[in-house]
This record gives structure tokens, sequence and C-alpha cells, in this order.
């Protein structure tokens, strides 16, 4: 499965009663797909997924997978706190179409690498799906060390790593681990680019979301091995990634996505949508320079 480059973490747009707005959803799904986006993480903690109810995942994955028709894998985020809970999520994923799951590492609970690597087995073995691994310690609360991720390749079912850790040893240690059936995928979009540069096959964006594709064209310098184009992509994006760490992901850049006719900036409970004020001002600045850009570029 050729899960690589530009990969766009979506988030989920709620109609102002706090329904789903799967018209607003198609939109999204339309941008990405016109703006070279290579893979999609549907009901991701981009896009709440710990606020939707079961039957909401499903309504949401279903028109994902009919929408897109194999146009590019659509990742579906199944990744719960206990292992059967997530093994369970990870096979309605696969009954739904999903081509792959993306499994963050059980959050709260802060198991062992052990307890890791027996979840991560059992996903793997009755998930029925391919299997990508997720570490996201600032919010899981427990870290999926290399040396695990080194054992847990070896099973034939997981095939890659998303790892959000932007720190150089991490990347280092991640970037020795990829080989032709495992990839690692960045988590994080303010390092992208040097993961990139160091052996990571692409990036699962939230970024993206707003300007596919000019996080696609740092994609395809980085994944090149052209430091030059690498560093004035993100010298472009790089506003934009700083204004969306204003508020906890997603409450900024939903605030987003009504400036470009993708939804309303609506999250759900508890988060809150961002206020106008200097951040909102901020965030909209950072978009405007970004279509000034795309259009000079034209």
């Amino acid at each position: 499965m050729n899960i690589r480059g530009s990969i766009c973490a979506l988030a989920t747009p709620f109609a102002a009663d706090g329904a789903l707005d799967l018209p607003a959803f198609g939109r999204l799904l339309d941008h990405q797909l016109a703006g070279g986006t290579q893979a999609l993480v549907v009901a991701g903690s981009t896009g709440e997924a710990h606020m939707l109810e079961h039957d909401e995942f499903d309504r949401l994955l279903a028109f994902a997978v009919k929408h897109v028709a194999g146009r590019v894998p659509v990742l579906a985020g199944t990744g719960e706190a206990g292992t059967a809970k997530t093994v369970a999520m990870t096979r309605r994923a696969g009954a739904l179409g999903a081509d792959a799951a993306l499994v963050v590492t059980p959050y709260y609970v802060r198991p062992t690498q052990e307890g890791l690597r027996r979840h991560f087995l059992e996903v793997a073995e009755h998930g029925g799906l391919p299997v990508v691994l997720y570490n996201v310690p600032s919010r899981t609360g427990c870290d999926l060390e290399p040396e695990t991720v080194a054992v847990l390749r070896e099973h034939p079912a997981i095939i890659g790593i998303k790892e959000a850790r932007g720190d150089r040893e991490r990347i280092s240690a991640l970037a020795e681990l990829v080989r032709a059936d495992f990839v690692y995928l960045s988590g994080d979009d303010g390092s992208a680019g040097a993961a990139m540069l160091a052996g990571a096959a692409g990036t699962i964006s939230v970024v993206a979301n707003l300007v596919p594709q000019a996080f696609r064209a740092l994609c395809d310098a980085a994944t090149g091995g052209d430091p030059v184009a690498t560093e004035r992509c993100h010298a472009a994006l790089d506003p934009l990634v700083q204004a969306l760490n204003c508020a906890p992901n997603p409450i900024a850049v939903k605030a987003g996505l009504p400036v470009l006719g993708l939804g309303l900036a609506l999250p759900r409970l508890p988060l809150m949508e961002l206020n106008d004020g200097p951040d909102r001002a901020r965030l909209h600045q950072a978009l405007s320079s970004l279509a000034s850009l795309a259009t000079a570029a034209g």
C-alpha cells in the first residue's frame, strides 16, 4: 500500500446544530484531492474522533470511502484506550471500506513498552487491516520508543508509524527503521521538512486541511531530497503552522475552514471555537499570504 507523501489528517465539519456536516466534508475532500493530497485520515485526533458517536464514525468513514472512490488511500483512526475496543474499532473500519488503520498509543492509561508491544500485536493480528502506529506523547501520556517500534515492524500487518515527536534525536532513530515494508511518517508540521529529508516517506498533516497544494509542494521537495526547495516551502508555510499553534488542535484549523468555504469553525465540547482577536487575525493573515503567493506563482 502506497501511504506516503502529503497526507491530510482531516477535520470533521459540524453544522450549527452540532450534527455532522457531510456536504462540507465532501467539499473538504474535494479540496484535498484537487490540491494533490496523496492519502487521507478520517476520524483521527484532528477529526475529533473521541467526540464522535459510533453511528457518526460509520457515516463519516463510509461517506469518505464512497466519495474518494479509490483515488487515494483512506486511513481510519481506530485507537482507543483499551486493546479490545481498538480491535473492534479497527474491524469496524475495515468493514466500512478503510484501506488501513491509524492506531494511536492507548491514552491516559500509560502502558509500559511491553504493554504497547502486546497491544499493537493484538490489533495487527485481529483487527483485519494494515496498521500504522501513531505516537504522540504530548496527548497520550506515553511514548512508543524506537526499540519497541523495531520489534513491532516485524509483524507483516504493521506497515508504518506516524511519529509526532519532532526532535532531532527521534527523527534520526525512526529514519533508521525505514525499509521497503515499513514507512516512517512525520506527524509534526513544524519539523516535517527535516523529517522527510532525513528519510520519512511523508507527513500526516494538520495544516494540509487548509493549504493542500502548498503542503504537497513541501512533501515533494523534501522526499525528493532537495533541501533548498524544502526550506523555501517551509518558510512559506511556517507562519500558518505557527498560527495554528495558538490553541489545542483542531480549534485553530477549524477556524480556517469558513475562510475557504469548507465548513463552520465549530468543534465539539469540551473544545471551544477560536475567539475573534489577534490569534484569529493572525491565522487569516497567514492564509491570505499563502493565497497571494500561490496566485503569484500561477
